[in-house]
């Protein structure tokens, strides 16, 4: 299962921006397998086995894929769950070109 920026800390230019809806993004590597991957969305993001299906041949076959969208509050304790289990994640401005 593509490498993120090597900075996975977010960057806000102003509070506004903590309040602005993000993506967390889940990108591609040749690591880990589509089982792991699969098996931690639906525990981190809570995913049903659908979608954490789709989203990992979304991520394996385009490089990333925003797996879930919401606020930083949301998304930030996700991110760090996923980066933690050794799954490449990063959070972004939604509609922000990675």
């Amino acid at each position: 299962m593509g490498n993120p920026e090597t900075s996975t800390q977010p960057f806000y230019n102003s509070i506004d921006q903590l309040s602005q809806m993000l993506e967390l993004i889940v990108w591609n590597d040749d690591v880990n397998t589509f089982d792991w991957v699969i098996e931690s969305l639906m525990e981190v993001c809570h995913h049903t086995l659908e979608q954490a299906t789709q989203c990992a041949y979304l991520i394996h076959f385009k490089g990333k894929y925003a797996v879930k969208k919401g606020s930083y509050e949301l998304l930030h304790p996700m991110k760090e769950a996923l980066v933690d289990r050794g799954i490449q994640a990063t959070l972004n401005t939604c509609g922000e070109e990675v």
